[in-house]
């Protein structure tokens, strides 16, 4: 694994370094088609845009980014899949169930889920798309928990295995999951979100 990420590593930043002024745009294309396309290693993408443009711009970066990828995704499955997929499970109770507890869920909820590193995100864009969650909660959503899901790859890195063996990475992430709770509890009460 680790000489499979260095071969990527040094890949991507040879190219960036030829790109000159246009590599950040080649940090934003990457993070934006894995919140599209589910297997790419999002942590990678994140952690190389911190290397190669420091821990501000490559937040940044990876921030609006994932915010865009995340929203595209839902877009896309709202717009094209979900009138199909309704179609298709309206008959199948215990998926029609999973659909409306889905859509039920507080923008609390939603915000804690998506602000684990370790939840597959584009799932829940999918979900999110698939039973019409209302846009301004998926929004205010991805907004505050991509913060710190951004910030944990960033500064943790580079595999989900140095993560665990780091208790003090486990500690901000759990810290920065309260935060993003108790956030999203103070904007669903301001805004009137259910």
């Amino acid at each position: 694994m680790g000489e499979l990420f260095n071969s990527f590593y040094n890949f991507i930043m040879d190219t960036i370094d030829a790109m000159g002024v246009y590599g950040p745009l080649l940090g934003c294309f990457f993070i934006v088609l894995e919140s599209i396309i589910p297997p790419l290693p999002l942590f990678v993408f994140i952690t190389i845009n911190f290397i190669a443009f420091g821990h501000v711009l490559g937040f940044i970066i990876s921030w609006v980014c994932t915010i865009i990828g995340c929203l595209i995704s839902y877009f896309l499955v709202k717009k094209f899949l979900r009138n199909f997929v309704v179609r298709k499970i309206k008959n199948i109770d215990l998926l029609t169930k999973c659909m409306n507890y889905i859509e039920n869920l507080s923008l609390t909820k939603v915000t804690v889920i998506l602000s684990i590193p370790f939840t597959p995100a584009f799932m829940m864009n999918i979900a999110a798309g698939l039973v019409g969650m209302d846009f301004k909660k998926f929004f205010i959503s991805i907004l505050i928990s991509k913060i710190f899901l951004v910030y944990f790859w960033g500064f943790v890195g580079t595999s989900l295995v140095e993560s665990f063996q780091n208790p003090t990475s486990l500690i901000t992430v759990v810290l920065m999951m309260i935060i993003a709770y108790l956030l999203s509890l103070i904007i669903k009460k301001v805004f009137k979100i259910n």
